[in-house]
């Protein structure tokens, strides 16, 4: 479990949140309190939902495809794994935030990425590097 990144989010309704995670995305729960929190496995990681009241509002950041809803969380997929998470998106009717696009085309730095928002209004960015290597060398 080295290098894993734990984060704790407001979920709203915690069963709709949850089926969110598991049956859209695809990711799988983990432990849990009845009716107060649930750990998710996202992608390696541990994302803790907390059922809560409270719902995160959002701000726009300008960057160089446009602007993008800040705060925001996601995971650097596999090329194979993120298009068959586009797939699932996609067979569950649900709506991106921000539809899959390309960035830095043509650069070491080129990726795939799309934004989508849980049911409580936590914003995602899901990407695939062409190069993941060069993500911090």
């Amino acid at each position: 479990m080295a290098n894993t990144f734990h984060l704790a989010i407001p979920a709203g309704d915690l069963g709709e949140t949850k089926r969110f995670y598991c049956d859209i995305l695809g990711c799988e729960e983990g432990n849990q309190e009845e009716g107060r929190w649930v750990d998710i496995n996202f992608w390696g990681n541990e994302l803790t939902l907390h059922q809560s009241e409270e719902r995160l509002t959002q701000v726009r950041h300008d960057v160089d495809m446009g602007n993008v809803s800040v705060p925001h969380f996601g995971a650097h997929l596999p090329e194979e794994d993120f298009q068959k998470l586009k797939q699932r998106i996609q067979e569950s009717n649900f709506d991106y935030l921000d539809e899959p696009y390309r960035r830095f085309v043509g650069t070491e730095f080129e990726q795939e990425t799309f934004f989508i928002t849980d049911p409580n209004g936590n914003v995602l960015e899901m990407k695939t590097m062409v190069n993941p290597a060069r993500l911090f060398a």
